[in-house]
């Protein structure tokens, strides 16, 4: 077991455990810390934790030092300078005819470095770039490539629900989404329904996707023979959420009725057969 804190650098970012090195931490605090970027200021977003060993990064670094008022107030000076380097880059962009999307731009604390991150739809040739920008800004210069997810992420906005995209409010990690989970979930296959404003699958697909599996494997697929308390008859309509089924019987005399789940037992046909299901359904 080891004692984390987690922290973050940006208000929708990926918290990142660090060892706090003895500095007593609360949740709130700014602490300055040695990232892969360089020397970074972040916000405690979780205090002192204890954690397994196999939970934690091999290399775990330790907190610098507490950040003080200089540290914060140069950390809020670089948000500001960053607006202006990031129409700078995009005029330099213009300038050399690149086929590249700016989205963002980053200080490090020290401003030894400066990072630019940008979309594409292939691989962009920014050597010139990189020496003009670095001729102005007098430091180091980084162009990271992103994808549209990541974009998203950082720039926000408002998904077709009405709420704040997911990845920019409180999503930390981008899940895999395929299309299977939309047929398994009953949704239509219209991109421009089940996308999210990426252009990629909406991420909120896999959200009730377990439970979705569950349901889908107790209940009698389209095709199923079930035997009612009316009689057997063959499944044309199956709601999992509701537990519903609409069964055609073998006898063409009688109407199609609706059945719950429990109702009903599977006999033959369909897909798949259901399984039994859990003793607390």
């Amino acid at each position: 077991m080891k004692t984390v804190v987690s922290v973050r650098f940006k208000q929708s970012g990926k918290a990142y455990y660090f060892d706090p090195a003895g500095n007593d931490i609360k949740v709130g605090d700014y602490v300055v810390v040695n990232t892969a970027r360089g020397t970074e200021c972040g916000e405690v977003v979780a205090g002192p934790t204890q954690l397994p060993d196999g939970q934690i990064p091999r290399e775990l670094k330790a907190v610098v030092r507490m950040a003080d008022s200089v540290d914060i107030r140069r950390m809020k000076k670089n948000r500001e300078d960053e607006k202006a380097a990031f129409n700078l880059c995009t005029q330099r962009i213009q300038a050399h005819n690149l086929d590249m999307k700016l989205v963002d731009a980053e200080y490090t604390l020290d401003r030894t470095k400066v990072v630019f991150y940008f979309t594409a739809d292939g691989r962009v040739d920014f050597r010139e770039l990189v020496k003009d920008l670095a001729g102005v800004f007098r430091t180091r210069i980084e162009l990271r490539q992103i994808g549209v997810r990541d974009e998203s992420k950082m720039l926000g906005g408002l998904g077709i629900c009405g709420q704040p995209f997911c990845c920019s409010r409180f999503l930390k990690d981008f899940q895999p989404v395929s299309i299977k989970m939309a047929k398994e979930q009953g949704l239509s296959l219209n991109p421009t329904k089940i996308s999210g404003s990426c252009g990629r699958l909406m991420c909120c697909l896999a959200y009730e996707q377990k439970a979705y599996e569950y349901l889908n494997s107790i209940t009698p697929m389209n095709g199923s023979i079930v035997r009612t308390p009316d009689g057997e008859g063959m499944v044309v309509e199956a709601n999992p959420v509701s537990g519903m089924l609409k069964v055609r019987f073998t006898n063409e005399a009688l109407a199609p009725r609706y059945y719950k789940r429990s109702e009903c037992t599977y006999l033959r046909g369909g897909k798949r057969a259901p399984k039994e299901p859990d003793p607390e359904d």
